[in-house]
């Protein structure tokens, strides 16, 4: 099931393919595939979770190292967002302070000065949380869809035998009744 909502939309204009040919792009940065797409996920989602400028453009340093969908690492780096970054960072602070058994600074404020105040109480910890959920959490979801692709790809194999069976089943009953 999976496969299909990244497959439907699968054919390209010529104008693209000029493109990705004009500017010698390899094919592996925008094919849709178990291992491109998941690795996509967890690269685009290991820098989302890093409170940093630029995200995007580490996702793009990333790819001499690994192949991936760029797009959708790209895509999924807008998880951190200006709506989300505040909870988000907030949520990594918090699991910052429960791994190093801290307390934490009291009230936060949203206040430019306040945040001055107190970078030297909240830095280690929203770095700690940070790790956490770049390596740990994108890790498993990378995993998570590997495993959703598999079992996806295993059910429409198993669903076309069936047809197939019922097909084969069908003409039989059909020829034993002429």
């Amino acid at each position: 099931m999976i496969r299909k909502v990244f497959n439907k939309n699968k054919k390209r204009s010529g104008k693209i393919d000029q493109l990705i040919d004009k500017y010698k792009i390899p094919r592996e940065y925008l094919s849709i595939n178990r291992r491109s797409v998941s690795m996509a996920v967890l690269v685009g989602l290991f820098w989302g979770f890093i409170p940093m400028p630029m995200q995007m453009l580490a996702v793009l340093a990333t790819t001499p190292l690994v192949k991936f969908n760029v797009p959708i690492a790209i895509s999924m780096v807008w998880l951190s967002n200006p709506i989300t970054m505040p909870p988000m960072y907030y949520m990594e602070y918090l699991t910052g302070n429960f791994i190093l058994g801290r307390e934490g600074v009291g009230t936060v404020q949203m206040t430019v000065e306040w945040f001055k105040e107190n970078l030297s109480d909240i830095f280690v910890p929203l770095y700690v949380g940070t790790a956490f959920y770049s390596i740990i959490v994108s890790s498993l979801i990378y995993v998570l869809i590997n495993r959703l692709w598999i079992a996806s790809v295993k059910q429409e194999k198993e669903e076309k035998e069936k047809l197939r069976r019922d097909r084969t089943a069908k003409k039989r009953k059909h020829k034993g009744h002429r």
